[in-house]
């Protein structure tokens, strides 16, 4: 047993050398192959997406195809992101790339020396982001393949944003250049020079309101986000999206200057070109064109002799405009009459008038403003064909004034607006109108497609049996107020949650202390006592009942409200209603929205009655909103001839 163990112990140390030359010798190849080694790390799709598409401006690294491309001419791309003027250099005539390679590198890691310099906004940082615009514009236009032929590329994409981020930069920049110096124009071909670049400014065909020159602000749409706003409606493409601000938006709301407003917050897009037919001649270029566009009139443009989408936000500027309006707290002042309030009916309108679209007028209920259109015109203009077939007006009127007066002042203030941006009354514009209401602004849009007869006039007589020459006196004095005739134009009109005949809410002690402390303007209320003296009856309940004010006027009692609906609707005009019912609860007929019944809602006659369930403000939720889109889709189509 003993030599057995012996021999096999023998065996053992006879082999031991051949095993540490074994282990020495994987040892050895695992230095050698180390470096290069290749395992495997999971990463979740978010993860993947993140990396693939994340770059300077997403990210605030270099892109994955920049850092490949750094690598490709030897360089580090970790250096590069702190110090780009290092790299820059290497990618002038490297081999191994290709053109898209390095143009969309250049432009990305000028674009990293751009932000480098800081968040300055005035003309001395305007160089590397005309650097970074042009080595985009080179990529996008000046390879052999076109646009067309990387649709579906991510890097076009992150080029692209680079060249909309340049100039959105070179705009800011530009614009703070001109405020500074005022007695410069530079929308009328006036060149900016910097130290390497001459910019020149021109305005395509941007109209700010009247009088106005320059911006008081000029706003990027990205950097504004609204509560409130269910959507941001915009346009992809080529330029940068941004909000002009103008004085207009400081208008004293109880003196305006003229009966109409034009948008204080117009939307803009800006457009870099560089001069040149080929790609030697656009890098060797030290000079840029800044053209500004009106994003309503153009869903895309030429450049460099190709056709692309123009970049367009259709929500920041009206977004912005509400957000500054102070209507909330105007609105209580006007329905009160309170001194700086709203004197006359005022029209917005919420793009630069454009005579070729048809006009959608927007009537607010009581106590309100056109803040109660918000959702309503934002969808209206996030649909592209609505978009480009209508234009919205809205009306802010002071709703604590009687109806009647309202009723006037309103067809006044349309007319003197139609009539200032179309004088010779030729423009589509001025034809088949859609009018919107809610609510009071439903009874009121009734009134405007509604013919008055002698309704009110042989309601008078009756009542007061008037001598002959107070007739004529009645007919001099009143005769506005006590004759009309449908508003020329409008053929379409939807009513929403409007009480025609009035509700029972009107008369609560809340609604009747609310109308005690409605303070009518002098002239309304000098006429008013005028008409009551003229009677020279004296009852009370008659002099009560001609002195109603906007709440007044909507109980189920008025006097005025049950003779309006004596008064026959155009023939001309169909007509749509939208009605909330709070509950399913009981037949449609006892139903109602929590302040108006489904009696005084319903109209005979209309083309379609659209119940939804909800409450009185119906007008901003989704399916009335779909209603109302409905509705202008198919007036569009009516229109298909003329279109």
């Amino acid at each position: 047993m003993n030599a057995s163990r012996t021999e096999r112990r023998g065996a053992a140390l006879a082999h031991f050398p051949r095993r540490i030359g074994l282990l020495l010798m994987i040892g050895l190849m695992g230095l050698l192959v180390g470096c290069a080694g290749v395992r495997i790390k999971p990463v979740s799709t978010q993860e993947f997406i993140a990396q693939h598409r994340g770059d300077i401006l997403s990210s605030g690294t270099l892109s994955i195809a920049a850092r490949n491309t750094l690598s490709i001419v030897g360089q580090d791309p970790a250096p590069c992101r702190l110090d780009p003027s290092l790299c820059i250099g290497a990618l002038f005539n490297p081999t191994g790339l290709d053109e898209e390679q390095r143009l969309s590198a250049l432009a990305e890691l000028w674009l990293v020396q751009a932000l480098n310099q800081g968040r300055s906004d005035d003309s001395t940082g305007l160089d590397p982001y005309l650097q970074a615009a042009r080595y985009a514009y080179a990529y996008l236009f000046y390879t052999s393949r076109p646009p067309a032929r990387r649709a579906f590329e991510d890097r076009q994409t992150q080029v692209r944003d680079y060249y909309n981020y340049a100039t959105e930069q070179v705009s800011l920049r530009a614009y703070r250049h001109y405020q500074t110096h005022p007695g410069e124009a530079p929308l009328n071909g006036a060149a900016l020079q910097t130290a390497e670049w001459r910019l020149r400014i021109r305005n395509a065909d941007v109209r700010l309101p009247e009088g106005e020159r320059l911006p008081d602000e000029l706003i990027p749409a990205s950097t504004l986000t609204f509560r409130g706003l269910r959507s941001i409606y915009r346009r992809d493409g080529l330029g940068a999206e941004l909000v002009a601000v103008t004085q207009s938006n400081r208008e004293d709301t109880g003196n305006f200057p003229h009966p109409w407003s034009e948008p204080a917050f117009p939307a803009v897009t800006a457009v870099l070109s560089f001069p040149g037919g080929d790609l030697e001649a656009i890098l060797r270029a030290r000079e840029a064109t800044l053209r500004v566009y009106d994003p309503y009139k153009h869903d895309a443009i030429r450049l460099a002799g190709d056709t692309v989408p123009l970049a367009a936000n259709f929500t920041s500027g009206y977004g912005l405009w509400l957000a500054r309006s102070d209507f909330a707290s105007q609105a209580i002042r006007n329905v009160l009459g309170s001194a700086d309030g709203l004197r006359e009916p005022h029209i917005y309108l919420l793009q630069p008038y454009d005579p070729k679209r048809r006009i959608v007028l927007m009537l607010h209920g009581l106590a309100s403003s056109p803040e109660a259109w918000v959702n309503v015109a934002n969808e209206v203009l996030g649909d592209e064909d609505l978009r480009r077939n209508y234009q919205i007006w809205q009306v802010y009127y002071p709703t604590g004034r009687p109806l009647a007066y309202n009723n006037r002042a309103i067809r006044q203030t349309f007319q003197a607006t139609l009539d200032h941006f179309d004088p010779d009354h030729t423009a589509p514009a001025g034809r088949d109108i859609t009018l919107i209401g809610h609510s009071m602004g439903g009874v009121l849009g009734r009134l405007l497609v509604s013919s008055s007869g002698s309704v009110l006039h042989d309601a008078i007589q009756a009542r007061y049996s008037l001598e002959p020459e107070q007739q004529a006196r009645l007919l001099n004095d009143y005769s506005g107020l006590l004759y009309f005739t449908p508003v020329s134009g409008v053929s379409r009109a939807v009513f929403i949650a409007a009480p025609h005949r009035g509700t029972a809410y009107a008369n609560n002690h809340l609604a009747r202390f609310a109308s005690s402390l409605i303070r009518l303007p002098l002239a309304i209320f000098q006429d008013l006592s005028g008409l009551t003296r003229m009677t020279q009856r004296g009852q009370a309940q008659y002099d009560r009942a001609l002195m109603s004010n906007g709440i007044d006027n909507l109980s189920d009692q008025d006097g005025y409200l049950r003779l309006s609906n004596a008064m026959a609707i155009s023939p001309a005009v169909r007509y749509h209603s939208i009605i909330a019912r709070r509950s399913e609860d009981g037949p449609l007929e006892d139903s109602d929205d929590g302040l108006v019944p489904w009696r005084s809602a319903h109209l005979e006659g209309a083309s379609s009655e659209k119940i939804i369930p909800g409450t009185h403000s119906i007008q901003e939720t989704p399916p009335a909103i779909l209603e109302v889109r409905r509705i202008l889709h198919e007036h569009l189509r009516a229109l298909e001839p003329d279109r």
